[in-house]
């Protein structure tokens, strides 16, 4: 299982997730799956669901999460987040497998959630995360024109 991957697609959804424990309110669901994609929300949601136990009793991982949900665009805090998230996965093969299953599944539509990753020559390198229903979930890095 790509870590990174799991770290740049819940990236955006941890403010939500951290504010609301695990109890969505129907707003909150409504305004994130308008800016991410419903099928994105609730694959984050399951993912989500299966690492806040774990998240509550890892002071350092829970830590990095706050870190990045208040700085999302830091990708140092990213880094120290993919770095718990890959000890705690390490140490429980269980919830890496099913972390690895959910990211894995079909989106609503039955399109899988693919990877993109569009490499520019020169300066202008970009990674793309996953995409879900038309939205990008994930990091842009570099200097981006249209």
């Amino acid at each position: 299982m790509d870590i990174a991957l799991v770290t740049a697609f819940l990236t955006p959804f941890l403010p939500h997730l951290l504010k609301l424990g695990g109890q969505a309110t129907s707003t909150v669901t409504d305004v994130v799956s308008e800016n991410f994609g419903e099928a994105a929300w609730a694959k984050a949601q399951r993912i989500w669901e299966r690492l806040r136990p774990k998240v509550a009793e890892k002071e350092d991982l829970k830590v990095a999460a706050t870190q990045v949900a208040t700085k999302p665009d830091s990708t140092a805090r990213q880094a120290v987040l993919q770095e718990e998230l890959a000890v705690l996965l390490s140490e429980d093969p269980d919830l890496a497998t099913a972390i690895a299953q959910i990211m894995e599944e079909e989106t609503a539509d039955g399109t899988p959630g693919t990877q993109i990753v569009q490499n520019v020559v020169g300066e202008k390198n970009q990674t793309i995360g996953q995409v879900f229903g038309g939205k990008v979930v994930g990091n842009v890095e570099g200097d981006v024109t249209m």
